[in-house]
């Protein structure tokens, strides 16, 4: 077996693994010990965070998915295999027109982003119906600012045809490479039909604990 082929055999393992739910706060001053490398995953309110963060690791109840905008309030730890933390960030742009960040969403935001010294990636998830919007750039500007390496995952793609996605996901890129913490390939993935998730997974285990 080749070296890839290993990977995502060693990444789909880990994600089958055992996930619990391990610590829910919406105070930045009682978040938990840093004993694993984390993950965090942000997006818009809707985005898909929860739906992507079950589909990953085979639940479908891990995290709580509402169809309610700003429903997610807290910033929600999942213990991975024993050997990586995925963490559920609040959605943003919940507010009724909202084009720009709240402002207590960036104070509890860019606090975790400064201060978990094991946060290995930030999952950005953008819905690939709209692409990055202005307040997704807002959002890539802020992961630069905290300098944390990020990654870009188009959701939702199974309700577009695949020349359209293809012509997003290339929009993305472009405006991907504008930023400086940015990760140059972005992954379109459907949680609802399981598309491109062991992409994602492969990237995802390389940060996890041996």
């Amino acid at each position: 077996m080749n070296g890839e082929g290993a990977g995502l055999l060693a990444a789909r393992k880990l994600f089958a693994g055992e996930c619990d739910f391990v610590w829910g706060t919406g105070n930045i001053d009682s978040l938990p010990p840093q004993n694993l490398p984390e993950v965090a995953f942000v997006g818009r309110s809707n985005a898909g965070k929860s739906s992507l963060i079950n589909a990953l690791t085979g639940r479908k109840t891990l995290a709580r998915v509402s169809h309610t905008p700003g429903r997610t309030r807290e910033v929600n730890f999942f213990k991975l295999s024993g050997r990586l933390v995925l963490v559920d960030l609040p959605g943003y742009g919940y507010a009724k027109a909202s084009k720009t960040l709240a402002a207590e969403w960036q104070r509890l935001i860019f606090a975790y982003l400064r201060g978990r010294a094991n946060l290995r990636r930030v999952v950005l998830l953008l819905d690939s119906r709209r692409g990055a919007l202005e307040i997704d750039r807002a959002v890539m500007d802020l992961l630069d600012k905290a300098a944390v390496s990020y990654c870009i995952s188009l959701t939702k793609i199974d309700q577009l045809a695949a020349p359209e996605c293809a012509s997003v996901q290339a929009d993305v890129e472009t405006e991907a490479k504008r930023h400086t913490a940015a990760y140059p390939t972005v992954f379109a993935t459907s949680a609802l039909k399981a598309k491109g998730l062991d992409a994602l997974k492969v990237q995802l285990a390389a940060l996890a604990e041996p």
